[in-house]
């Protein structure tokens, strides 16, 4: 059994009132199922900080998950973005703005940074690959999560 978990973040405006969600897709033989799902959103906020607190808050969600030493529970799943800001943050970028002192190339401080380190530890804890989907593009659990964000957006 594989878990993968889809997410996705908005903003109307940027800054501006903001959603995120996220799927957690069991995969087996017999097919797809969705295990978990949540959605939230803010008043005033941006895009990239909607799609890190999806990826945060679906992490955080597996983290409880595994906690409880659940025989049935994977300890590795797939994350899967369709935001390249996240997808290559946490797999390329946030190596040299730790070594930087989070700092960007420009010696700019790196933006969302307490988002960025909330999400460095989860994903130490937690065996997550990464992977970048093309958002809007038919893949159903992304287009899922896109209708949870507008949801989450709407009932502010």
């Amino acid at each position: 059994m594989t878990l993968d978990i889809y997410t996705d973040g908005g903003c109307s405006g940027n800054p501006g009132p903001g959603g995120w969600a996220y799927v957690v897709v069991q995969k087996t033989f017999q097919g797809d199922s969705i295990v978990a799902e949540e959605w939230g959103g803010e008043r005033d906020t941006t895009n990239n900080r909607m799609e890190l607190l999806a990826v945060i808050s679906a992490l955080k969600a597996m983290k409880a998950r595994t906690d409880l030493g659940r025989e049935d529970d994977p300890r590795q799943f797939t994350v899967h973005t369709d935001s390249q800001y996240v997808q290559k943050g946490i797999t390329e970028w946030i190596r040299t703005w730790k070594r930087n002192s989070w700092k960007t190339s420009e010696k700019k401080p790196v933006k969302n940074q307490d988002l960025w380190v909330e999400l460095d530890a989860l994903s130490e804890e937690l065996a997550a690959a990464w992977e970048w989907i093309k958002g809007h593009a038919g893949n159903p659990y992304n287009e899922r999560c896109d209708s949870m964000t507008q949801r989450a957006m709407a009932e502010l």
